[in-house]
């Protein structure tokens, strides 16, 4: 036994060579991972399989989509001469899928026109078809309205007397005729109104408006309105409000005025009928007549001009336009204009201008505060009667500077502010300006888009791409 034990001792273990095919297996762990590794590797396969069936999915979803949304907005315009389905159908064939369009419907009215269309396809898919998903749909739709809608325009002209140079008076005209005949149509009756505003120093209300606001007549020669600063901070022109009206004299004589025996003939609030207001009209043919009696005279205030042009479609001027309905000087199809702006009838100002605010000068009330004062300087011009007979250290006690050219920006760009603020769209078109009038333009209209700095014959292209936009053609769904 002592020699078993012994020789148990001594004999060697058994190598790994003699164990079990089976249990080396099941020990070793080599390769373990590779399992692993492939399920992942499948899984993210899979995963960007499934992206890029998405991604051309909304590729052709897109396309589709856009070619739609174009064919439609093209489809609803009015000037449109084929038919909505020819339109739609030709611009998807000319994007190669034709086959997709699968419905157009029209809306045809005497102001709008709104077209529907659809369009539907499947797209094969590459790697989801072995998960189940053989193709996806794709599904497009889009709905286009173009309306001329309620419109309350104004029209804010300068007819100052730099405009008498470079034919910009006779360009003017041409552009503002066409504007006219652009946005009245036949199918827009009762609808869209303009009022003609044209300034230069002041701007003539006329007396048919004069009458109906809360101002105490100093005199009969004109009809102009004082405002103060305060004014400029609103939209607002209210019948309510107590008013100023402007003194009637020339700040230096032109041709034979000022001679104290003949009535001034260039006065700084303009007279003559021609360049009065003309409120809420769509009688194109008087439009354009008044347009082409414009002449010009004078200096300008721009900042006068845009009050009168955001008043005019101001809510609170309601009552005078409503007077002036009832006595037969605007259209009865205008009855309740200026609407509320809740009702969301389009507002809007051109303002046009081909130069920029100078200071303006009034009459020290010491001087016009008799009828025979203010006779005095309906004969006389101003400065140039002062200067001649009175002595230099004395002026001041007859005219003074009422507002800088400065202020008078400010004062613009204050009334700007509010008519953006009240939802007023606004236009400005610099005609020929320096830097410094294009960027008070710049700054009043309601976005850069919205200004238009023009030379020469290029007033009337803004004038026709104004028009154009006032239509309001939109992606409506």
């Amino acid at each position: 036994m002592r020699f078993f034990k012994a020789a148990a001792r001594v004999l060697p273990r058994p190598s790994s060579d003699t164990e079990a095919p089976t249990a080396r297996f099941w020990r070793d762990e080599r390769g373990v991972m590779v399992p692993v590794v492939i399920f992942f590797l499948l899984i993210m396969l899979t995963v960007c399989g499934v992206g890029v069936d998405i991604m051309r999915q909304e590729m052709v979803r897109a396309k589709v989509q856009t070619t739609l949304d174009r064919a439609i907005l093209a489809a609803a315009d009015l000037d449109q001469q084929l038919t909505a389905e020819e339109v739609v159908k030709d611009y998807f064939d000319k994007s190669g899928i034709l086959d997709y369009l699968t419905e157009v419907t029209v809306d045809q009215g005497a102001s709008h026109r709104i077209v529907t269309a659809r369009a539907q396809t499947q797209m094969k898919t590459q790697f989801l078809g072995s998960i189940g998903f053989p193709s996806f749909e794709i599904y497009a739709y889009g709905r286009a309205e173009e309306s001329l809608g309620d419109a309350e325009i104004s029209m804010v002209l300068d007819i100052s007397g730099s405009m008498g140079s470079n034919q910009k008076i006779q360009r003017l005209r041409s552009a503002a005729k066409e504007f006219v005949d652009t946005v009245i149509l036949d199918e827009s009756r009762g609808a869209v109104s303009i009022s003609l505003v044209p300034y230069t120093a002041q701007v003539n209300a006329g007396p048919a408006i004069m009458d109906r606001l809360n101002i105490p007549r100093k005199h009969a020669y004109s009809s102009c309105v004082l405002f103060a600063d305060n004014d400029f901070d609103t939209t607002e022109i209210n019948p309510a409000t107590e008013y100023e009206q402007a003194e009637h004299f020339e700040l230096y004589s032109s041709g034979n005025s000022g001679n104290g025996n003949n009535p001034i003939t260039n006065p700084s609030c303009p007279m003559r009928s021609y360049e009065e207001i003309m409120a809420y009209s769509q009688d194109k043919q008087a439009l354009k007549q008044r347009i082409n009696q414009l002449t010009d005279r004078a200096n300008t205030s721009i900042h006068l001009g845009m009050k009168w042009g955001v008043g005019m479609v101001d809510p609170s001027f309601r009552p005078v336009i409503t007077d002036m309905v009832n006595n037969g000087l605007v259209d009865p199809a205008f009855r309740g204009r200026p609407t509320a702006w809740e009702t969301g009838a389009l507002k809007t100002v051109i303002l046009m201008t081909d130069g920029e605010n100078v200071d303006t000068y009034g009459i020290m009330p010491e001087a016009y505060g008799t009828p025979s004062m203010r006779y005095h300087w309906h004969v006389n011009s101003l400065m140039t009667w002062v200067q001649n007979n009175v002595d230099r250290s004395d002026w001041d006690e007859f005219y003074y500077r009422r507002s800088s050219s400065s202020n008078s920006d400010t004062l613009l760009d204050n009334v700007c502010d509010a008519a953006k603020d009240a939802g007023i769209l606004v236009w400005s078109v610099g005609f020929e300006v320096n830097n410094h009038g294009a960027k008070v333009m710049k700054d009043c209209a309601s976005s850069p888009n919205h200004f238009f700095r023009v030379e020469g014959v290029e007033i009337t292209e803004a004038f026709r791409s104004i028009a154009r936009q006032l239509n309001k053609l939109k992606l409506t769904q």
